[in-house]
């Protein structure tokens, strides 16, 4: 997938922001707005803080849109224990850990340690969320839908996420799918997540893709 990267860079720390994956979630403003502010220019003042707040602060961005590379000897970025899928509420799928999303016949099309993935069906960035769900009216509280049978998710494995045409995300291998605001989070090896917007049982799939015709483009 092709990026245009913008670097920011200090003697101790490198800070790289992806525009095409920011949908504005603004983590990284309101934990660290001494150097995340979209007044100033550049909006990305990573001397204005320490290497270890700047870095902590990255991590918290939920799209991956932004990274750090620490020039200093401090820890480099590293993947969460276990793969988790946050369901955002009227949002999108957040995905963090080993995560290797790929097209139905295993090309790569992104791998990181967290990923934002459309589940509204509108986005222009497919499989990746755009922040079209608010103009799209998409509505989800974020809550489990009946779920398929639990698996004991193991710590420290990939997590695949196969983009079907015109269908499903699924997802192979460990991975917790945890509901917004409430306990009951589940442990999977493999299950289908919506991304057509329309299933009845979300966040998994239950065919309404082929109903309403959804398309990838």
């Amino acid at each position: 997938m092709s990026r245009k990267i913008r670097d920011y860079t200090t003697e101790h720390i490198k800070v790289t922001y992806d525009r095409r994956r920011c949908i504005h979630a603004a983590e990284c403003v309101s934990r660290l707005g001494t150097v995340f502010d979209p007044d100033k220019r550049p909006w990305i003042q990573p001397e204005q803080a320490s290497p270890a707040e700047v870095s902590e602060t990255v991590s918290h961005c939920p799209t991956g849109a932004l990274h750090f590379e620490r020039l200093d000897g401090g820890q480099d970025e590293w993947p969460d224990a276990r793969n988790t899928i946050s369901l955002a509420p009227d949002g999108p799928l957040y995905a963090r850990g080993q995560i290797q999303v790929v097209r139905a016949d295993g090309s790569l099309i992104l791998e990181d340690t967290r990923v934002a993935l459309c589940r509204c069906g509108a986005s222009k960035e497919k499989p990746l969320c755009d922040g079209s769900h608010g103009a799209a009216g998409f509505h989800d509280g974020g809550e489990l839908g009946r779920t398929p049978r639990p698996a004991e998710a193991v710590e420290h494995a990939p997590l695949t996420v196969t983009v079907s045409p015109n269908g499903p995300l699924i997802l192979r291998g460990p991975h917790h799918v945890v509901p917004h605001g409430v306990e009951g989070e589940i442990g999977l090896e493999k299950c289908a997540l919506c991304r057509c917007g329309h299933s009845a049982n979300k966040p998994f799939c239950d065919g309404a893709h082929n109903t309403i015709g959804f398309k990838d483009v």
